[in-house]
């Protein structure tokens, strides 16, 4: 299995808005696995049924801003979006 940050220089075809959404996620799972936590007793945390979230995790569609609160909330933490010169 390939990690995330080896993968990621590979991609080009994505916009750096929706990479930073990819990056973020990555973040929140890598989160969820380290506490031990299952999909499906995560998805029931979060109120989600379990292979909607694992089609959020294949990221078979980006996520949403709310979406990655949801999941942030789920483990205790906030997504937060800062401004910062272009």
């Amino acid at each position: 299995m390939t990690a995330w940050k080896e993968y990621k220089p590979t991609i080009t075809a994505l916009s750096s808005e929706e990479m930073t959404i990819i990056d973020t996620l990555a973040e929140l799972v890598a989160e969820r696995i380290k506490r031990g936590i299952s999909q499906k007793d995560f998805a029931e945390k979060i109120a989600m049924k379990q292979p909607q979230l694992a089609k959020i995790e294949r990221l078979d569609s980006i996520p949403t801003l709310v979406t990655l609160n949801r999941y942030a909330e789920g483990l205790g933490l906030k997504v937060k979006v800062s401004l910062v010169p272009a």
